[in-house]
């Protein structure tokens, strides 16, 4: 069975950094487009990252942009998020997400359109003092 895993969330103070991990098991993740969310609490969920299949193209929200970075390292079977500058807003659940898409392409982040069709349970974040 296919699943996403998520490590790598924590207890960081404002202006730290993380590194979260998306784990694939089941099936590689080098055909996959790879996406990264989170939700808030009290907050719908937000899709903030995606990366293509190959690594070639990646998106970020506004609010992530030059401070967070996706990544992705096929061999490994692992995608990463590291994100840096953290604020306390930043704190929430994060996760990842896929579709099949081996193909030149961009991507966009993660919504309910449906296009991700593999959903990870996701990781705390928590960005206090």
């Amino acid at each position: 069975q296919f699943r996403l895993v998520e490590s790598g969330g924590g207890l960081v103070q404002p202006g730290g950094s993380l590194r979260l991990s998306c784990v694939a098991s089941g099936s590689n993740l080098e055909n996959l487009v790879i996406g990264w969310y989170r939700r808030a609490p009290g907050k719908e969920r937000e899709g903030i990252s995606c990366i293509t299949y190959n690594g070639a193209y990646t998106n970020y929200v506004d609010s992530v942009k030059g401070r967070f970075t996706v990544s992705r390292d096929n061999a490994k079977n692992t995608a990463y998020l590291q994100m840096n500058s953290l604020k306390p807003e930043d704190s929430g659940v994060y996760g990842c997400a896929a579709y099949w898409g081996p193909w030149p392409d961009i991507c966009t982040e993660p919504d309910n359109n449906g296009r991700y069709v593999y959903w990870g349970q996701g990781t705390q974040v928590t960005v206090s003092s």
